[in-house]
């Protein structure tokens, strides 16, 4: 019986090692293949993710497992799609997830790629997610994505924008087990990132200083920092029940905008583009009994608007829209047609517990309504919505 081919993408840590373990134990021709992305000493903070030291620890695990290894070098296509993309959207006043990206565009697509010229089956991380599959009535097979059965280490939300195609070729190893178990199944293997630290920052690349990162291309330019007094009403009725036009829709995800002459200058900042709705760290500004929290930015103007405490009225929403053109439906079955709505769960970040919701499709685009005020919802993050445990589709937040 010929073996399926399964190549792993290991990154040095302990996820993608007992992902490589299990399947080689499964009976699968398992191949390693680290990769190399874009790396620049001047703005990563080097010990917190050095890729040298991921890549060695990918060859000694790969080694210990008795499997071929290799690293690929990603770093002119990582530039290209995540890097460029991040100062664009940045530059631009909004917020970018390069760790969705970097699914979408190098591990489901260029890497996937590397892997089919190689004949593989199938591609593998060490994703916190689950993947099964289901008939139609017609023999149509269809490929559902579910989340990770450690809930607090569910990572489906970064596969929020790979689509049946990609998924049909992903196999996720470790998506039925708790964290725990994982370094636990490490141990007992003897592999050497049993007891290694979970890395942080960008997918692949590790922590950065954003705003030395950002000012390669972003220059610094000072501005005003205006405080907004907390006078905004709430709307304090469950909208969910409410009949939905494109005119409430529309005054429901607006994002409330200010202006200078509304506040109090209290201080300056080195570029707005630097900051982001609801970040708290950064600002500089003190005297206030309660931490000051960004509510909006606006580029054009250069003006950063704050509120004290993270209870302001100005960081919470009933309701976003979806950019035009950035919807991906990993269950394509399940589109919804204009002036139909869909009752789901969304996430609008990692971690986030899933919120009740209604999505609305209109002519003029893609609408969620929440049922409880959100905090922090910002533009260019990503909105994920669920059926149940299942995600089904994820849309650029506007």
């Amino acid at each position: 019986m010929i073996k399926k081919k399964v190549v792993v993408a290991l990154s040095g840590g302990v996820d993608s090692s007992v992902s490589a373990y299990l399947l080689k134990n499964e009976g699968y021709d398992v191949i390693g293949l680290f990769m190399k992305n874009w790396h620049d000493e001047s703005v990563t903070i080097s010990n917190e993710c050095p890729w040298l030291q991921d890549s060695n620890d990918a060859m000694i695990i790969a080694e210990k497992l008795g499997i071929p290894f290799q690293t690929i070098d990603l770093s002119v296509e990582y530039k290209k799609r995540i890097v460029d993309y991040m100062f664009a959207e940045y530059k631009k006043g909004r917020t970018p997830n390069p760790d969705i990206i970097c699914n979408r565009e190098i591990k489901f697509d260029v890497f996937l790629k590397i892997a089919m010229s190689m004949n593989a089956d199938y591609v593998a991380t060490g994703h916190y997610c689950q993947k099964q599959s289901l008939y139609h009535s017609g023999g149509k097979k269809v490929y559902r994505l579910l989340s990770g059965a450690d809930k607090t280490k569910d990572q489906s939300y970064f596969l929020c924008q790979i689509d049946q195609s990609q998924l049909q070729k992903a196999i996720f190893p470790i998506g039925n087990l708790k964290k725990t178990e994982v370094r636990n199944i490490a141990k007992k293997a003897g592999l050497v990132t049993a007891d290694k630290k979970d890395s942080q920052g960008l997918c692949f690349i590790g922590k950065i200083s954003l705003p030395e990162f950002l000012s390669q291309k972003l220059k610094p330019k000072e501005g005003k920092i205006i405080q907004i007094k907390d006078k905004l009403n709430w709307l304090q009725e469950d909208l969910l029940d409410k009949n939905f036009d494109i005119k409430l829709l529309t005054k429901l995800s607006d994002r409330r905008r200010y202006k200078i002459n509304e506040g109090e200058v209290i201080g300056t900042h080195k570029g707005a583009h630097f900051y982001t709705i609801g970040q708290r760290k950064g600002l500089s500004v003190g005297g206030n009994s309660q931490p000051l929290f960004v509510i909006d930015t606006d580029i054009k103007t250069n003006t950063v608007y704050v509120g004290e405490g993270k209870n302001h009225k100005g960081l919470f929403r009933k309701a976003l829209k979806i950019k035009k053109g950035s919807i991906k439906w990993i269950r394509s079955d399940l589109k919804i047609d204009f002036d139909h709505r869909m009752d789901v769960f969304v996430r609008i970040r990692y971690r986030q517990p899933l919120q009740e919701a209604a999505l609305f499709k209109k002519r003029e685009g893609f609408f969620i309504v929440f049922k409880d005020f959100q905090s922090s919802i910002t533009s260019g993050q990503f909105a994920a919505w669920y059926i149940g445990e299942e995600l089904i589709g994820s849309g650029v937040i506007n």
